[in-house]
């Protein structure tokens, strides 16, 4: 993938190097999205954006070419030209009246403040591509929180979740975290992972509050989201778009967590993870999930250990997702009665490539994240950019309290 930090032009695809016509929305050879990497503007003045807090540069004109801005110093010696009779000298040109400004409402560009981005989300004065919405997305309910971000290599964020909270029947509350990643080598796998949060936290939003086990109903959620995924497939993504990208179904994983009724249940599919960190860190964490992947089918199936299958190039590769083109669905899901509170952290592999064991995710899930979960989020994620944020990063933190009276191992 290549970096979105830099308008650069594109004479060849940034996924293959093979040369590219101007206009081109996607690589004839290798599929890559190009839509994410605006060319550069024609004619147009490049803008710099300064720094948060930085003083802004003072404006420098050009009157005529290889003009410096500079004042002109006359040669020592040199006699200067009389000054222009007022009578006579011919009227200075006019500047150009400024252009009109963005709507009242409208988007401003972030680069020159002053210009109208349009629909495709690019700046009608100085051409500057808009940060997308889900660059960078953060929500906080009540006891739970999540923060998302497109990390520093991807040309945008294949993640997505959602959070909600709702009432059982007795009237108590169940708190909902939902992380999903889309699969990078299927079609549009930006909207795969959308499809399946929003799905699975809707269907817990209707089971939990009917009495539904929380358990159940879990896996009725992974079902949910997997027919959501499943009719992307059918729905075609534009004339340009598939004409030019690999046709394997839009697809991503799953990871959800929900606290209820002193019972924390997960439930995944494919290689994001939940893990447990008590709050007082007088326990060893835990994970709380098995990967549907290469390596750990290898190391479940005892033909390789741990070390040789996670050092193996194929480790990452997953075993199981959500999409018309995955084998048959096989929710997994688990229920745990946590003796003490902790931290619950649902993420991707965008935050665990950084944090992999349960000792090192506990190591970087900062003391006071039981009491602010949305600050623990964004260090979590802050911890993953500082790795190297090869991948889009996302992580929900759900803080669990457990009644004066305590639980046993369920």
């Amino acid at each position: 993938m290549s970096q979105n930090h830099q308008e650069t032009a594109l004479p060849r695809c940034p996924g293959c190097e093979e040369p590219l016509e101007r206009g081109d929305l996607f690589c004839g050879a290798c599929g890559y999205d190009l839509s994410a990497v605006p060319e550069p503007p024609r004619d147009r003045p490049t803008v710099a954006i300064a720094a948060p807090g930085a003083a802004a540069a003072p404006e420098v004109r050009h009157d005529g070419p290889g003009a410096s801005g500079d004042f002109e110093l006359a040669a020592p010696g040199a006699v200067p030209d009389p000054a222009p009779d007022p009578r006579t000298a011919p009227e200075p040109p006019q500047a150009p009246a400024p252009g009109p400004g963005p709507a009242a409402g409208g988007k401003v560009c972030v680069a020159c403040r002053a210009g109208r981005v349009d629909g495709d989300g690019y700046c009608e004065n100085c051409g500057h591509a808009q940060p997308r919405e889900r660059d960078h997305m953060e929500q906080e309910l009540g006891s739970v929180a999540a923060v998302s971000d497109r990390g520093l290599r991807h040309h945008r964020n294949e993640d997505s979740f959602a959070v909600s909270t709702t009432a059982l029947p007795d009237g108590s509350a169940a708190v909902v975290a939902i992380v999903c990643d889309g699969v990078s080598s299927a079609s549009r796998p930006d909207e795969a992972s959308a499809a399946a949060a929003s799905a699975a936290n809707e269907s817990l939003l209707e089971s939990l509050p009917r009495g539904t086990h929380p358990q159940q109903a879990m896996h009725e959620a992974i079902v949910a989201a997997s027919e959501a995924v499943n009719r992307l497939a059918q729905q075609p993504g534009g004339p340009e778009r598939d004409a030019h990208r690999h046709q394997n179904s839009p697809a991503c994983t799953l990871v959800g967590a929900i606290m209820a009724s002193g019972l924390l249940v997960v439930g995944w599919v494919g290689d994001s993870r939940v893990y447990w960190v008590p709050e007082d860190r007088s326990t060893a964490p835990a994970r709380l999930t098995e990967d549907d992947s290469w390596a750990a089918q290898m190391v479940a199936t005892g033909l390789m250990n741990e070390a040789e299958a996670y050092a193996d190039e194929r480790a990452h590769a997953i075993t199981g997702w959500l999409g018309a083109d995955a084998y048959e669905l096989e929710p997994h899901t688990a229920s745990f009665k946590p003796d003490r509170p902790g931290i619950v952290v649902v993420c991707t592999d965008g935050l665990w490539n950084y944090a992999e064991s349960a000792a090192e995710m506990a190591a970087a899930v900062p003391g006071d994240a039981y009491a602010r979960p949305l600050h623990g989020a964004q260090v979590l994620v802050g911890h993953a950019l500082d790795g190297g944020g090869h991948d889009n990063v996302t992580v929900a933190l759900l803080p669990f309290a457990v009644s004066p009276q305590g639980a046993g191992s369920a």
